[in-house]
This record gives C-alpha cells, structure tokens and sequence, in this order.
C-alpha cells in the first residue's frame, strides 16, 4: 500500500524517492546496463537537453567502479541518414555493446507512415543470455512492454534500477524497480554539452 501511495507521488510532482540519486547505493555485485535509445531519444526531446553516452558511460564508471560489466545500446539504424555511423563509433569506442537493425517505414494510410525500430525481443534475449553474469541491472527505458523481462529478473534474485524521465516512465516500471532514477536529476553528470 505504502509503495503504492509512493508511485501516485510520483506521477503527481515527479520524484520516486528523496533520497540522494546515486546510483552506488543500490547496486549490488556486478552491473549490467540496458539502454533502449528510442526512448531516450524522446526522453530528451522532454528534458530540453541532450544526454552525453560518453558522460553517461563515465557517470556508470564512478558509480560502479570495478563492478561495471556490459553495456548495452539498442538503436534503429536508417541507411538515408548516414551521419548516424559517427554516432555508432562514438558508442563502439566507448566500449557500449551496440545492436542495431533497420528502422521499418509501416504505411498507416495513404501517404502516412510510422517508423519503428523496437528492440524490446532482443534486450529481452540479451538480458536472460546474460543474466548469470550480472546481480544488478540498469534499465534506461521508460516502455512498460519491458515489464514482464523486469518482473523475472527480480524473480532470479536481481536489483533492477530504472532511468528515464517524467511522461516516460510507466508506472508498472516504477512499481517493480528497486530505485527509479529520473535522469533530469543526472544532468549536471550528463548532459551533451557542444
């Protein structure tokens, strides 16, 4: 009841906890991390500022130290845009584990189309291939479709901490991470600066 009240809080003035939004805290063992870079993508268009996957990887370094394990990026390519090659080495020399496939152009209607570039089988796959190998997972993603992989994940004993920003988090995710961290809160530690 208590964790309920704490999520409605949330969703009414934005903040899980009030306690400090390291994440050094709530770690335990070895760290694996999972982002889903659509949804940060959109995440950011909301916070106003752009995240730095170099700051962002150098902010999991000091927090987890030694017990940093993978790091994993989700993220749709389109072969019309090839300056996202730039990006795709930025995160291969930042030692990021990239997956990536072909965005797919849906036609709605006539003359409408829907991009989509979902990778939610695949961090699924990656997460159990993997889940031997790491006791605490970090979930950038605010997509509830990964609710089922967090729920087994805290079933086989794993701390699951989410990131992701207000108007991106769905509740179901809130109620079943360990700690929710709202990322506008990581700004001074990550945030793209030109």
């Amino acid at each position: 009841m208590i964790r309920r009240i704490l999520v409605l809080i949330y969703i009414y003035w934005g903040h899980w906890s009030f306690t400090n939004d390291m994440i050094n805290k709530f770690v335990k063992g070895k760290v694996y991390v999972f982002i889903d870079a659509a949804n940060i993508f959109y995440t950011q268009k909301t916070l106003g500022w752009r995240i730095s996957y170099e700051k962002l990887k150098q902010y999991f370094n000091d927090e987890c130290g030694k017990n940093l394990g993978k790091m994993f990026v989700y993220t749709a390519t389109d072969s019309e845009r090839p300056q996202q090659k730039k990006f795709l080495d930025m995160l291969e020399i930042n030692e990021y584990i990239v997956r990536t496939k072909e965005v797919k152009r849906i036609r709605v209607t006539k003359g409408v189309y829907e991009w989509k570039g979902d990778f939610d089988v695949e961090l699924t796959i990656d997460a159990m291939d993997n889940a031997r190998e790491f006791d605490t997972a970090i979930l950038l993603s605010g997509d509830s479709d990964f609710a089922p992989i967090v729920k087994r994940m805290k079933e086989n004993g794993k701390k699951v901490i989410i990131m992701s920003a207000k108007h991106h988090i769905s509740r179901e995710l809130i109620e079943l991470s360990d700690k929710y961290i709202n990322l506008k809160k990581l700004r001074d530690k990550i945030e793209f600066l030109k």
